[in-house]
């Protein structure tokens, strides 16, 4: 009995013991802040993910459609808008891979509103290929993985033109080209098509295609029903060849304007392409590392620590003093004061929900002007000094907007510029990778920004 009690006895204190070992460290948990890392991943050392050499023939080609397989349908389109607006439409074009069950093949990006001298940059040097494949369970091809770059030979290829059925504020509409095309060797004869893919009523200005009405012309009733149509076709440029849109590699013109349900749809919640294709679009390893140790460099953070959470700022004027009309630029941009007010929610919103001290504040902006950039400094921010770094000498001409993108990215909470895709990305990059708080300042007008 003695026995017998005395092990219950030594029961009951285990017991005892074990649930207040568990309550002191689940109230440990609750009181500790929320933590802040990175979420940088290295590339499998054995990859479990697609093989390239399963969706083409071999190497490289001269031809591409030589490196095509029989038993496998592709899809792919250009990039001729500013990165963010071609990240955004080869978002899109990934999404209609999806759709269609094709294999996109993805081309390099061009620099439009860098310098024109910059070389195409391969996609797969600064998003993560293979993690995006696995993520999405569809194998990505790059253009130079199918035609060698170095080919000399003018392939004759028929692709859709979604720009000119759209785009009925330009005076003459035609095919959207990008010198992608140029850099392939492609002699591309283009078919308008169908007005019936259409999102929007011809009547507005910034008019889209329907994602599902794309898709459609990649099935054989569809297509064949459309071509019945008489629909306009451009021969081809250097060939004079006029062709149909081809079926074994569906292409496409500017993927840009493309809607599910409503115009501009990725700053909206329920944005397929961003929630299906978008968010898993993550950096290099390497690249993100770089922009880190930027980050870093501009924060002052010791070798030593970790990197501290901080909040991320895009600010766009640039070009966008285009926009402010008969309003005084001056009056047009939010003011410092305004954007201050901005991140001081967003910090606030980090302290409450998460318990995070995002006391580092970083911008990112295309302002020019100095003295705007000292009170900048005045608040107590920081930014990437590109020019002192010797950015572009070192990595070259893409590297700055890239290290940008990042930085704004990987912030704990973010804010940004209304209109601005640079800041849609950000916004939902930091919402979705970190559960960040972001906010958007309205501008145009003074006080557009009150609330």
């Amino acid at each position: 009995m003695l026995h017998a009690k005395g092990r219950m006895l030594s029961l009951r204190t285990i017991c005892a013991a074990l649930t207040g070992a568990f309550l002191f460290g689940f109230g440990t948990l609750l009181l500790k802040p929320s933590s802040y890392i990175l979420d940088i991943q290295d590339p499998p050392a054995h990859s479990t993910i697609f093989s390239s050499q399963s969706y083409v023939q071999g190497p490289p080609t001269q031809r591409f459609r030589d490196n095509l397989r029989n038993d496998t349908k592709y899809i792919t389109s250009w990039g001729s808008a500013g990165w963010t607006n071609d990240v955004m439409s080869y978002a899109n074009l990934i999404y209609l891979a999806l759709i269609t069950e094709r294999t996109p093949i993805i081309p390099k990006f061009l620099s439009h509103h860098i310098d024109p001298s910059a070389p195409p940059f391969v996609f797969g040097e600064v998003f993560d290929v293979p993690r995006l494949s696995q993520a999405i369970g569809v194998h990505l091809l790059e253009w130079h993985e199918v035609k060698d770059p170095e080919s000399q030979v003018v392939d004759d290829l028929g692709c859709w033109s979604v720009w000119e059925t759209v785009q009925y504020h330009n005076p003459i509409p035609e095919p959207r080209r990008s010198r992608s095309q140029n850099f392939l060797k492609l002699d591309i004869s283009w078919t308008q098509t169908p007005a019936w893919v259409e999102l929007t009523s011809p009547s507005e200005r910034d008019n889209h295609a329907s994602f599902w009405s794309l898709a459609s012309l990649g099935f054989p009733e569809a297509r064949s029903k459309s071509l019945a149509l008489s629909l306009k076709n451009h021969p081809s440029p250097q060939h004079q060849v006029s062709l149909p849109p081809d079926d074994h590699l569906l292409c496409f013109d500017l993927l840009y304007f493309i809607g599910a349900h409503h115009t501009w749809e990725w700053e909206l919640d329920y944005s397929p392409a961003w929630r299906f294709v978008g968010q898993h679009m993550r950096w290099t390893a390497n690249i993100e590392r770089l922009a880190d140790a930027y980050a870093r460099r501009a924060m002052n953070v010791p070798a030593n620590e970790p990197t501290p959470p901080y909040v991320s700022i895009h600010i766009r004027h640039g070009d966008f003093h285009e926009q402010c009309n008969q309003v005084a630029v001056d009056q047009c941009f939010a003011p410092l004061s305004v954007i201050a007010r901005r991140v001081s929610e967003v910090q606030e919103e980090l302290r409450t929900r998460k318990g995070i001290e995002a006391t580092y504040v970083i911008m990112t902006s295309d302002e020019s002007d100095p003295e705007w950039w000292s009170e900048v400094r005045a608040l107590g921010w920081t930014w990437v000094d590109h020019a002192a770094e010797r950015t572009e000498e070192i990595y070259g001409k893409w590297h700055p907007v890239f290290i940008d993108a990042i930085i704004q990215s990987n912030g704990a909470g973010f804010v940004g510029t209304l209109r601005s895709t640079m800041s849609t990305l950000a916004r939902r990059r930091v919402q979705s990778w970190h559960d960040g708080a972001t906010r958007i300042i309205a501008w145009g007008w003074p006080g557009a920004d009150d609330h």
